[in-house]
């Protein structure tokens, strides 16, 4: 068979192609329009979806456009946001290919009323699959733009047929919304599906205010938010100056409180739009790591806002994937910055607890009141360096299992098991180490499997006899242990270096029963203090409830008031 000549298409089919990659659904017509009204400084966005009729409409507040403007908006490639090739590394707009309501008007019937802010008038106009006026009148419109997409791919009737259900489209497009509302926390975003309100995202001052209006049974108090200006440096031999607009926001789910059954809420963002970065996003994984639930992720919404000549958003139509320049130096900043978030500290700790969590404790005060209390135990003073660090004071120890801690804002109660095996497991991590023993330890009856286990854990095993071997070596933290045979056990029964990790923690951490001395506990608080990850242990299990005093006075009802008391 002979080949085909090649030739060029022509320009109408070189269009739909085009418009095709850049408007795929109903979706994307919305976060487009969206985009544009957000370029033109709106700061409340009307949103209404008709699905079933392929009609979509956004309404802004921007700045507007005047008629000269209006006429050029739907024309190929028009734009306001760069002139020339430089611009291209200097984007700070959300749009600036000029290629959105081109494509609108090629794919669907395109209306746009708009009155610019300095203007006494608005202009309606309807324009022809080419993205010129066909229809332009004056009408009485309050500042702002009016975006009307109707009968959207109406001359392709199988791409219609080829695109999800109404009802998933619909889904899609609410998460696009949540998208655009976590990154600009400050705009009202109103739905409305076919003539009926459908949901509102209200403004806020960061994504912490947005993220509980979106997750279900997400509280305020469950996030941490930080915002962390980034270095001058990439590394000792790569000096970059950095501009004082450049920083990295987080806002994340604290372990001990909030996790996810699916990697569905961990996003990340650069300059106002969400993007995909499979190595940002692993970052957080990692920074994670063993403070979670088994089977358990973590939410979290980092925002990086950098200096346009670090990113090349032409990638893909949708601008979701990006090329991101200097993708080590920031997984470092990332670590950081969720290891800082993790800390315990006055901000992050206050009003955090519910009446139902304090009543359960004040029943086992009640049931339970062999409090030892000592007060002339003054607590240890934490170094100034350690700004992370809080004043707690160790003051009883409840059923031999909880410690009562004490702080300037109210009183925690802290597991000292949890507690004890987060520390150990950080010390393990850090100071991992198999040491010589004689004489061996002996097993017996071990598996093939269990064999290979320990032996990728970096234990040496020798025969010794029949179903009979001798292990030489063990880490640091067990071989002088009674239980050291049963630990090795344990640790053959499989998992990788960090679940045997874990194991040992777990193993020689304090048991629960065990009663401690003031000076034990205060130094256990210490040593947990100073971990890295303090909210949970490596199990993801909470180590601490925190009682504030704050909320202990709305328990017992305790209202101050001046020329009242004994409750006249």
């Amino acid at each position: 068979m002979a080949s085909s000549l090649i030739q060029s298409l022509p320009k109408e089919v070189v269009n739909l192609i085009a418009a095709g990659e850049v408007i795929d659904s109903l979706a994307a017509v919305v976060r487009e329009l969206v985009e544009n009204s957000l370029d033109a400084g709106a700061t409340r966005i009307v949103i209404s979806v008709w699905a079933e009729l392929w009609r979509v409409r956004v309404a802004d507040n921007g700045c507007g456009m005047d008629l000269d403007n209006l006429r050029l908006a739907a024309t190929a490639h028009s734009t306001s946001k760069i002139h020339d090739y430089d611009d291209l590394w200097k984007i700070t707009t959300l749009g600036f290919r000029g290629e959105a309501l081109h494509s609108l008007a090629q794919l669907s019937d395109l209306e746009i009323a708009s009155r610019a802010i300095d203007n006494s008038e608005g202009w309606r106009i309807l324009y022809d699959n080419l993205g010129e006026p066909v229809i332009e009148e004056a009408i009485a419109i309050a500042p702002g733009t009016i975006v009307t997409v109707s009968n959207l791919f109406g001359n392709w009737p199988v791409r219609r047929q080829g695109l999800p259900t109404p009802a998933q489209q619909m889904r899609s497009l609410q998460a696009i919304i949540h998208q655009i509302a976590i990154c600009h926390p400050q705009i009202t975003l109103q739905v409305e599906q076919n003539d009926r309100p459908w949901f509102t995202i209200s403004p806020g001052t960061t994504a912490q205010d947005i993220l509980p209006q979106i997750i279900r049974d997400l509280k305020l108090g469950d996030l941490q938010h930080l915002k962390m200006e980034l270095l001058a440096e990439l590394d000792s031999s790569e000096p970059r100056k950095i501009s004082q607009a450049e920083y990295l926001e987080l806002v994340l789910g604290l372990p001990d409180r909030c996790h996810r059954r699916r990697p569905d809420w961990v996003k990340v963002a650069t300059n106002g739009r969400i993007i995909k970065s499979s190595e940002l996003e692993q970052t957080i994984f990692t920074a994670f790591a063993r403070t979670l639930p088994r089977d358990r992720f973590p939410v979290c919404f980092l925002h990086l806002k950098i200096s346009p000549d670090q990113i090349d958003w032409n990638r893909h139509p949708a601008k979701a994937e990006i090329y991101l320049h200097s993708v080590s130096y920031l997984q470092k900043q990332i670590l950081s910055a969720i290891e800082q978030a993790l800390n315990l500290n006055p901000q992050n700790i206050s009003e955090t607890v519910h009446n139902q969590r304090i009543g359960k404790l004040l029943t086992v005060a009640e049931e339970k009141a062999n409090y030892k209390i000592d007060r002339t135990i003054k607590p240890e003073t934490a170094k100034k360096s350690e700004i992370t660090l809080m004043e707690l004071r160790a003051v009883a120890q409840v059923n031999n299992t909880y410690i009562v801690a004490e702080h300037p804002a109210g009183l925690w109660l802290v597991e000292q098991h949890i507690a004890h095996e987060r520390v150990l497991y950080e010390q393990i991590c850090e100071h991992w180490q198999i040491v010589p023993i004689e004489p061996p330890i002996i097993l017996n009856q071990l598996s093939p499997q269990q064999l290979e286990q320990l032996q990728r854990i970096g234990l040496e095993i020798e025969v010794f006899g029949e179903q009979i071997w001798a292990v030489r070596n063990a880490p640091a933290l067990l071989f002088q242990r009674k239980d050291c045979a049963d630990a090795l056990r344990e640790l053959s029964l499989g998992g990788d270096l960090q679940t045997a990790q874990v194991a040992v923690a777990c193993r020689s951490a304090i048991r629960n029963g065990t009663p401690l001395t003031l000076p034990e506990m205060q130094t256990l608080l210490t040593q947990w203090q100073n971990t890295r990850n303090p909210r949970t242990c490596p199990h993801g299990r909470p180590i601490f409830l925190s009682l504030e005093e704050s909320a202990l006075a709305r328990f017992f009802r305790r209202h101050w008031v001046i020329g009242k008391s004994h409750g006249i």
